[in-house]
């Protein structure tokens, strides 16, 4: 199927590994110019050689820390002098960050800032150029939801969802559409820790329909697909993809 996204632009943030490697690598494929950044410099050098081994463009590499104070305006200047324009935004950027109930400040701060204000600051800075050029499409990566026990990056994904949709309630009339994409347990270093041994094919058969963890390119399949103009009626959604692990019908 053509997504019809060649020559298109896209900035994908946290792309040095796991899930953003894996989309900024299909958008190449499908003829994205992709502007990649992390903070790993390494790990975006070996990204863009994998992207142009494949014969596809070659990304722009721009290793940021996200959290640096700056870092949001920083990467949409360089993004838009390096690509013209940016048709897709993508706010992958994110870690998992378990606390306890009553523990110290600093991974509140922290995660809170990763998960939701930097990607709200990036976005707001772009805003403006997405609603002169009335086009734009933006895909805020999120998380699971449905714990048990608290962590903060759960519940800034969580504000991450609401303000995606409150966003997209107001940018459509410029043509601009927001949506989120949700994994549930995806083979990522993020999660390997959590599930040591035998433990995630236990946990997987238990909880999970599809009875194991979804890959990076599961999720970079929906991805590329919502950011594409075959999805141009879809906006104000969180797409899941989780094996069917999500008990809930809303």
């Amino acid at each position: 199927m053509d997504l019809y996204l060649t020559g298109k632009t896209a900035l994908v943030t946290g792309a040095s590994k796991g899930i953003g490697s894996a989309i900024a690598k299909e958008l190449a494929r499908e003829g994205v110019k992709v502007f990649v950044t992390g903070r790993n410099q390494q790990s975006l050098d070996n990204l863009s050689s994998e992207i142009v081994a494949e014969g596809n463009l070659a990304p722009i590499v721009f290793a940021q820390d996200l959290l640096a104070p700056n870092a949001p305006h920083e990467i949409a200047t360089a993004a838009l002098a390096a690509l013209g324009h940016i048709d897709i935004l993508i706010n992958n950027a994110g870690q998992s960050q378990p606390v306890d109930v009553a523990g110290p400040e600093e991974p509140w701060t922290r995660s809170m800032a990763l998960d939701f204000e930097r990607p709200r600051l990036l976005t707001q800075a772009l805003l403006p150029h997405f609603i002169a050029r009335k086009e734009g499409t933006i895909l805020n990566l999120t998380s699971t939801y449905e714990l048990r026990s608290l962590n903060v990056s759960a519940i800034a994904k969580a504000a991450m969802a609401m303000w995606s949709k409150q966003l997209a309630g107001q940018l459509g009339k410029y043509g601009i559409r927001v949506n989120c994409l949700q994994p549930g347990l995806i083979d990522t270093e993020n999660i390997r820790p959590y599930f040591p041994g035998d433990e995630r094919r236990k946990y997987a058969e238990s909880e999970i329909p599809l009875q194991d963890f979804g890959e990076v390119q599961d999720m970079a399949n929906m991805a590329v697909f919502l950011v594409s103009p075959r999805a141009k009626y879809i906006t104000g959604t969180v797409s899941v993809v989780d094996g069917g692990g999500t008990r809930s019908a809303f």
